[in-house]
């Protein structure tokens, strides 16, 4: 009851942060303004505070009153170069930016987590890392990886770290958590085909790249088809094709921009060497050049099975039995990934869907919107987690 009386009284600081973030959206490496705003936020609260870190991350550290073991909590800071069309009252006021993907939430939610375990200080056994991460957006480079580089686990090493994530696919006050893979690796692409240009009316005369084009993305198709074991996952999707100038005119370039995504590194590895090929195959059979750009993205989060039974547990105990549904994971991209490459720890899902009045759109939408009921959830969530981990890691310590 303690801990939901502290969440409480915090609510209406989240709710007002995450309005004014949702309002001034920054997106990926200009998170000037959101950074500052933070670090007002953790200063007002006594919170000590380094920044520093992948040019805007802020690292919030609440030392408890007994010795223990480091939990590290990390949001995300970052917006989407996406033009709002919702109508509510606190809609972006910035022009072709939002907060398309709930990072808004996910920032406020970890303030308001900060302010109630700084009420707590005392009673806790260990170190709380708050971990602000700019550039989530900015596949494949991030911000993750970045922040690391910088030092920002440096001085404090987690011994469990985790990310929340609002999910609309969920109802407000369900979890969503898996012992394993719960997002995939999101790896990007470009070809461009080279042929010759010329009369539409005379295509003996030319090497039309619309052509080759259409043969080498049929053919890329049956990578996942053909190529990969049906219990496997992958995807491949070409989302953007550029080419031609009028209508009587033979394309001599076409420029193709794509997305692989996948759960297993071998998987990933295959459908790089098929794509490589399959291109060598229609270049030669159409006499034309083919170019291929292929950039690693961010690998597959992959929980440790022991914190995501914690995430479990944590939120069973202030959600309710109920509040854990089975789950499937998702092959959508996550930058935390890189976080649980170096440190053990679990990422989830905050259900967060709007009320069944509402048609709910999906992340990256710019009619997104999310369940502000949800966020109080979120709060105590993440705040039990980490008390709960820390007291975890006490009773390993004294096991030993």
């Amino acid at each position: 009851m303690k801990l939901k009386k502290l969440v409480q009284q915090v609510m209406e600081e989240v709710i007002t942060l995450r309005r004014h973030l949702h309002q001034n959206p920054e997106v990926s490496g200009e998170e000037i303004e959101t950074s500052r705003r933070i670090q007002q936020q953790l200063e007002a609260a006594e919170i000590p505070f380094k920044t520093g870190f992948a040019k805007t991350g802020v690292l919030g550290i609440i030392q408890g009153g007994k010795p223990g073991g480091t939990v590290a909590l990390r949001a995300d800071i970052d917006a989407l170069p996406i033009q709002e069309e919702n109508d509510h009252g606190f809609k972006s006021i910035v022009p072709g930016k939002m907060h398309a993907c709930g990072h808004d939430a996910h920032t406020s939610m970890l303030v308001g987590v900060g302010k109630v375990l700084q009420q707590m200080k005392s009673e806790i056994e260990g170190t709380v890392l708050l971990v602000f991460q700019p550039a989530e957006e900015d596949a494949p480079v991030g911000g993750s990886q970045q922040m690391m580089d910088d030092g920002v686990f440096e001085e404090f090493k987690p011994d469990a770290i985790f990310g929340q994530h609002v999910w609309p696919d969920l109802p407000a006050g369900q979890v969503g958590v898996l012992p394993n893979e719960v997002m995939g690796a999101s790896d990007r692409f470009a070809i461009r085909v080279k042929g010759s240009g010329g009369h539409a009316s005379m295509p003996h005369q030319a090497n039309d790249a619309i052509i080759v084009a259409n043969h080498l993305i049929s053919q890329l198709q049956t990578i996942v088809s053909r190529n990969t074991d049906p219990l496997d996952s992958a995807v491949l999707t070409i989302g953007k094709i550029e080419g031609g100038y009028r209508y009587n005119v033979i394309a001599d370039q076409v420029l193709m921009e794509g997305t692989v995504r996948t759960f297993k590194s071998a998987v990933k590895e295959m459908v790089k060497e098929r794509i490589a090929h399959i291109i060598s195959g229609v270049e030669k059979s159409f006499g034309a050049s083919i170019e291929l750009e292929y950039l690693d993205g961010y690998p597959a989060t992959v929980n440790t099975p022991e914190w995501a039974a914690q995430v479990k547990s944590s939120a069973q105990k202030v959600l309710g039995r109920e509040a854990t549904p089975a789950v499937s994971p998702s092959l959508g991209g996550e930058d935390f990934s890189r976080f649980l490459l170096q440190y053990p720890g679990a990422f989830y899902w905050l259900g967060t869907s709007v009320e069944s009045t509402e048609k709910q759109y999906p992340l990256h939408d710019p009619r997104f919107k999310l369940n502000e009921e949800a966020l109080s959830k979120g709060v105590e969530l993440m705040t039990q987690l980490a008390l709960d981990t820390l007291d975890k890691l006490s009773q390993k310590e004294e096991a030993c």
